[in-house]
This record gives structure tokens, C-alpha cells and sequence, in this order.
């Protein structure tokens, strides 16, 4: 097998999100695109198949109309290593139309779900003093957006914030 790359289905936006997601992520590129034939009832001139790298990622998506929506069931996760980097992606991801989830959560304009997670939630959530973790999730569940310094005191009495 040589690999597995995820494909995303578009109602008729696969261009413009696309555009979107690369020139938001760092070492992004639109690789190649084709459109539908005029011929083809409804759908010439969209986007037919679309390679795009997001992060050096591999994906592929099209324009296919509303039969299949996205849903939380798949989302892409974006590794965080700052409040600076979640604020960026999340205030981006969710302007013109997105909308915020709990969690560290959100769809996109288009309906994708991403998941905005700073590293150090997961180092929190992952700790070995099994109380510093459940602290680190109660606050991650009463938040949006992750805030770091939320969590930071959330933890505060049980663990050293990192130096």
C-alpha cells in the first residue's frame, strides 16, 4: 500500500477553502487542481479534484454538492505550542461564518471541524499526578477556545507551570 491520505468533499467551495487552509498553515501548498467539464450537468467549472498539502500533509477534496455534509466525526487536529498559535488558528478558523465548540473545538465556514490544542493541555491532561490531569480536563470541559493561563491556574497548586 502506499498510503493513506484523507479526502474531503465539498458542497461547491473546495477552492476557496483550500486557498484558505494553505495560506493559513505554514508549509502549505494547493499541489494540482482540476475542474468538471462544462458537460457536466451543474458542476462545470468546480472543482473536479483538488491535491493540497497542509503542514507538508498530503489531501485531496472536490466539489460533489450538499449529499454529504461534513460532522464532528472527523476533524483535524492542530498541534499548538503557544496561546499565540491558538488564538491565531482559532480566531481565523472561526471568522466569516465558523462557529466555536466546546473543548478546543470548532468548524470552519465550510463545516470542517478542527480541534486547536496547545501542547500543553495535552502534557496537563497526560500528567502522571492523577489529580493535576483531572484538574486540566474539568477546566478544558468549561472552555471554548483552550486558555492557557486557565489551565495554568486550574493546575496551579498541584503542579509548577514550565519554565
Amino acid at each position: 500500500m502506499s498510503g493513506v491520505t484523507p479526502f474531503l468533499w465539498f458542497d461547491d467551495s473546495a477552492e476557496e477553502a483550500v486557498a484558505f487552509y494553505t495560506a493559513l498553515i505554514a508549509g502549505s501548498e494547493i499541489v494540482s487542481m482540476s475542474r468538471y467539464p462544462d458537460e457536466v450537468p451543474g458542476m462545470g467549472g468546480k472543482v473536479m479534484h483538488v491535491h493540497f498539502r497542509l503542514a507538508g500533509r498530503d489531501y485531496y477534496g472536490m466539489d460533489a454538492g450538499p449529499q454529504f455534509p461534513f460532522t464532528e466525526a472527523v476533524s483535524l487536529y492542530v498541534s499548538c505550542a503557544d496561546q499565540e498559535e491558538v488564538d491565531t488558528y482559532w480566531d481565523a478558523l472561526t471568522a466569516d461564518g465558523g462557529q466555536e465548540q466546546p473543548c478546543g473545538w470548532l468548524k470552519d465556514r465550510w463545516g470542517l471541524s478542527w480541534q486547536i490544542i496547545p501542547d500543553r493541555l495535552v502534557e496537563l491532561i497526560r500528567h502522571p499526578d492523577p489529580d493535576v490531569a483531572h484538574r486540566a480536563v474539568q477546566a478544558m470541559l468549561r472552555m471554548r477556545r483552550i486558555d492557557l493561563a486557565g489551565l495554568e491556574e486550574a493546575v496551579a497548586d498541584t503542579v509548577a507551570a514550565p519554565g
